[in-house]
C-alpha cells in the first residue's frame, strides 16, 4: 500500500480555487495533496523585440518556491536564479504556448507566475495544471473588456508525475515516493490528447520501454481526470 493508502492509478485529492489573488488578471490556488501553488496570469501591451511587427502575442512563465515551502527555509533567488527553477519555468512557458493561439492573442505579452506555497512532490506538474486555469481566467476577462473577441486557447493543458516505486508503476508521486523512486517521469499533455513533453529519468536503475508505456498510460488516465477538474473550476467561475 502507498503511504496515503491510494491505489497506484489514483491521483492525490485535487482542489482548484479560482480568483485567489485579488489584483492578478487571472489566478488560482491549486492543491494536489499537500502540494500547493499560486498561479497568476497578467497581461501587458506589446511583445518582445523578436516578435514586433509579426501580429502575434507571447506567453511566458516564472516559477519559484517560497521560503517556507519546504522543510528548512528555502532561500530566495538572488541575482543568480536557481538552475532548477529556471528549467521548470521554461517548461511551464513552452507548455502553455502549445495551447495558445498566438495570432488570436495579438500584440500582448502574458506572464504567468507560479509560486509554490507548500512542496510535497509534483510542483512543476501542479504549476502547469494551475497555470492553464489562471490563463483561461485572464483571457475571459480580456474578452469581457473587449480586448479579445474570443478566448485564444486551442485546448486544455495539464501535467502529472508518475514513477516506479518499489518496482511498481505509480501515479502522482508525493515527495517521499519521489525521493526513493526507481524511475521518475513527468508528462505534459493537451486535451487532443497529445503529448507536449516527457521528462523521464532512471533514478536507481534503467527502465524498459514496457515500463515507460505503463507510466504513460497511468499519466494519461490522471491527466484526463485533471481536465475534468480544470473545466469544473473555470465553468464555476464563469
Amino acid at each position: 500500500m502507498r503511504l496515503d493508502q491510494r491505489a497506484n492509478d489514483q491521483l492525490r485529492p485535487i482542489d482548484i480555487i479560482m480568483d485567489y489573488q485579488k489584483h492578478a488578471g487571472g489566478s488560482c490556488l491549486i492543491a494536489c495533496g499537500n502540494t500547493r501553488v499560486i498561479c497568476a496570469a497578467n497581461v501587458e501591451e506589446g511583445v518582445p523585440p523578436f516578435l514586433e511587427g509579426k501580429g502575434q502575442g507571447w506567453v511566458t512563465a516564472e516559477y519559484g518556491m517560497l521560503p517556507g515551502s519546504t522543510p528548512g527555509r528555502k532561500r530566495r533567488d538572488g541575482l543568480k536564479q536557481d538552475g532548477r527553477g529556471v528549467e521548470i519555468q521554461r517548461l511551464i512557458g513552452r507548455s502553455l504556448r502549445t495551447v495558445v493561439d498566438m495570432q488570436a492573442l495579438g500584440a500582448y505579452t502574458v506572464r504567468v507566475d507560479c509560486d509554490v506555497l507548500d512542496a510535497d512532490g509534483g510542483t512543476r506538474t501542479a504549476s502547469i495544471t494551475g497555470a492553464w486555469c489562471a490563463l483561461h481566467a485572464l483571457f475571459a476577462k480580456m474578452v469581457a473588456r473587449g480586448q479579445l473577441s474570443a478566448i485564444p486557447l486551442k485546448g486544455q493543458l495539464a501535467a502529472v508525475s508518475c514513477g516506479l516505486v518499489d518496482q511498481e508503476p505509480r501515479l502522482d508521486l508525493c515527495y517521499q515516493e519521489d525521493s526513493h523512486a526507481q524511475a521518475d517521469v513527468n508528462i505534459v499533455m493537451t486535451s487532443e490528447p497529445a503529448i507536449v513533453e516527457i521528462q523521464g529519468t532512471g533514478e536507481q536503475r534503467a527502465f524498459s520501454r514496457t515500463e515507460l508505456q505503463e507510466l504513460l498510460n497511468l499519466a494519461e488516465k490522471g491527466i484526463q481526470e485533471l481536465f475534468v477538474q480544470q473545466r469544473r473550476a473555470v465553468e464555476e467561475k464563469v
